[in-house]
Formats: C-alpha cells, sequence, structure tokens
C-alpha cells in the first residue's frame, strides 16, 4: 500500500510553508513553553512541526507509522511506531509537552493511544491536540477515506476529561494567523464560513481555512 503521509502531503500538492513555524511560535508563546523543554510530535507526518519546534529551541522526538520525515529532516529523533497495535516506544514520564495534529481523527479507538501518550507525559505536562471539527467539516469530512472517528468541541473536550487530564480547554481554531489575538479578524473568518463560495475553496487559503475550522485543546497531567 502507498505511503499515505507521502501521498497526501506530497510537495507538489502541499508545498512547505511557514505555517507550521507559525503555529508552533504562536502555542509556545501562549503556554509560556520554556526553551529546552522535551517535545513530542506525535503522529509527526512529513515533520514540518517537529523541525518548527527544533527551530524554537526545543529538544524534539518524533513518532509515526511513516518514515517520511527522515527523507525530509534528517535532524529529527524520529521513531517508527504502528501506534494502533503498540505502544509508544518511550519511557513513562518522558515529555514535558505531546502535540499532535490531525492524527486522532483518523484512530478506531484513540482512548489507546492517548493513555499512552499520558504515561509518556511527565507529572503538569501539557498535551496539545488538534483535529478537524465535525461540525463545520462535515461534508467534506470523509474525503479522506482514513478518517475514522469525528469529533466535536464538546466530545474532544469529554475524551480529555475521561482519560484523568485536567485544566481542560476546547475552542474552535483557525489556520489562519491573523485570526489568532485578533477578535475582528477571527470575525472576518466566520463571515466567510457563512457566505456561499465554497467554490473558491481551492483557490483561496483565506476562503478554505475559514470554513474549515479545527479543534485545538489543551490539557495538563496531574503533579503527582
Amino acid at each position: 500500500m502507498i505511503d499515505y503521509v507521502k501521498y497526501i502531503y506530497d510537495e507538489n500538492v502541499r508545498p512547505k510553508t511557514d505555517y507550521p513555524r507559525k503555529l508552533i511560535n504562536y502555542l509556545i508563546a501562549r503556554l509560556g513553553i520554556p526553551q529546552g523543554s522535551k517535545i513530542l510530535d506525535l503522529g509527526c507526518g512529513r515533520g514540518d512541526f517537529s523541525q518548527a519546534f527544533i527551530l524554537s529551541g526545543m529538544k524534539v522526538s518524533a513518532v509515526d507509522l511513516s518514515d517520511w520525515v527522515t527523507e525530509n529532516y534528517e535532524n529529527i529523533d524520529f521513531k517508527k511506531c504502528d501506534f494502533t497495535k503498540e505502544n509508544l516506544p518511550y519511557e513513562t514520564s518522558s515529555f514535558d509537552v505531546i502535540f499532535s495534529k490531525s492524527v486522532i481523527e483518523h484512530l478506531y479507538y484513540p482512548e489507546k493511544l492517548f493513555s499512552e501518550a499520558k504515561r509518556i507525559l511527565k507529572p503538569g505536562g501539557v498535551i496539545i491536540t488538534m483535529c478537524p471539527s465535525w461540525e463545520h467539516n462535515y461534508r467534506t469530512y470523509f474525503d479522506d477515506f482514513t478518517h475514522r472517528t469525528p469529533f466535536m468541541k464538546v466530545s474532544l473536550h469529554d475524551f480529555n476529561i475521561l482519560l484523568g487530564f485536567k485544566n481542560v480547554e476546547t475552542e474552535f481554531f483557525k489556520q489562519l494567523p491573523f485570526a489568532w489575538d485578533s477578535k475582528i479578524g477571527y470575525f472576518v473568518t466566520e463571515l466567510i464560513r457563512f457566505l456561499p463560495v465554497n467554490f473558491l475553496k481551492n483557490k483561496s487559503k483565506l476562503v478554505k481555512f475559514s470554513k474549515e475550522t479545527m479543534l485545538l485543546s489543551i490539557a495538563k497531567k496531574n503533579e503527582e
């Protein structure tokens, strides 16, 4: 079978951009993550977000079923793992932060992987989870046939609570940097979301990412 990551993130279709660096810098600043923190990119894909963490001064490990990241970034500490079947190949309480983007929705039993994530997270550590919002993407959600488990804002929030994470914050998130710290910017994206301009999605990132809202969840593991 063709490698999913290589196919979906082929640079001829999805060229590399500065978005991963902008997102990671935003999250680091928002959460006050100290330089030198140990980060795991859980389901690292092509490795763009792992590299962004490294460029921001973090100690980064990455894990995925696909090893394509090794062809893109030689400096990333990578381990290959089929985490639908195997435990994560890390010691208990290894990481300060676990970052997972566009992974949880591909799993039939995401609670298995995220229980493992909790195990390898240090006490007081943070887990950041991003995935498509079913409410905003239901018409196109299964354009990707590997999507298994849709999430709503409430279900992603409760998912973290039921796994025992604390201080859970879950919100709608636009993949447009001008909307992150600006209420006016976010309002503009919401206005576009309700306009009948779907025919422009393939031509305009503004339209595409105003329509395709994500979920962002931030949670902590208890101090022990």
